[in-house]
């Protein structure tokens, strides 16, 4: 199985973190019950609680921080740790890691949020990244329905690209059947076989450290 990453997307702070906190921790939830990751902007606000939740889960959770640095991220950004897997320092500031993010990512979905967000949002639109929006969680996710009909023609490229439930479970399952379908023509039994094969000149030390041959590590991709 193909583990997906799946973004979630959402306010920092504002009325939406309060009121829709537990929304973003049900995703979170609901992509690490499935088997998925969740990646975040290793934010506060609604990102945190939906790594918390993924992380609660026992899913895999990567957030992608504005900082360079472990010092940077914590010292001055503020930003917090303990909820993440792995938290790549993109050194990119707060609109170049949100780009780094979302291209990192297979699918965006909005939970609250404010601009940051609907940079997040065009952003995977124009990678033509699918995009789900959780409708009830307040700020930009109520009102991008209203958003893309307004823009007419301009929005119907965003209208193929976007699902929408007021559920965390069943959005993300949504999510999660439209990559299904995406990435059903990439058989990773074969793939994985054929890259055994070509690394296979390294066997010989797998014994050495205690490794089974053959054995893969990747957490992602099985």
């Amino acid at each position: 199985m193909i583990k997906h990453s799946i973004c979630i997307s959402g306010a920092a702070s504002g009325d939406t973190v309060a009121t829709s906190c537990g929304l973003a921790y049900e995703l979170g939830v609901h992509i690490a019950k499935a088997g998925h990751v969740t990646t975040t902007g290793a934010t506060v606000g609604l990102p945190l609680y939906a790594a918390k939740g993924a992380h609660d889960a026992g899913g895999m959770s990567i957030g992608f921080s504005p900082a360079k640095s472990l010092r940077e991220h914590t010292k001055k950004y503020r930003l917090p740790i303990g909820f993440y897997d792995y938290i790549n320092f993109t050194g990119m500031q707060y609109m170049g890691r949100d780009i780094h993010l979302v291209q990192s990512s297979d699918a965006v979905i909005s939970v609250g949020g404010r601009m940051g967000s609907l940079h997040e949002f065009t952003t995977a639109i124009e990678a033509h990244i699918p995009c789900g929006v959780l409708l009830g969680s307040g700020g930009l996710a109520d009102y991008l329905p209203t958003l893309l009909e307004e823009l007419k023609e301009l929005g119907q490229q965003a209208k193929d690209l976007v699902v929408y439930d007021d559920d965390p479970e069943r959005l993300v399952k949504k999510i999660i059947d439209i990559l299904d379908v995406r990435d059903k023509d990439l058989k990773m039994d074969g793939l994985k076989e054929d890259w055994a094969v070509k690394a296979s000149i390294c066997e010989p030390l797998a014994g050495k450290f205690g490794f089974k041959i053959g054995e893969s590590g990747s957490k992602r991709f099985g």
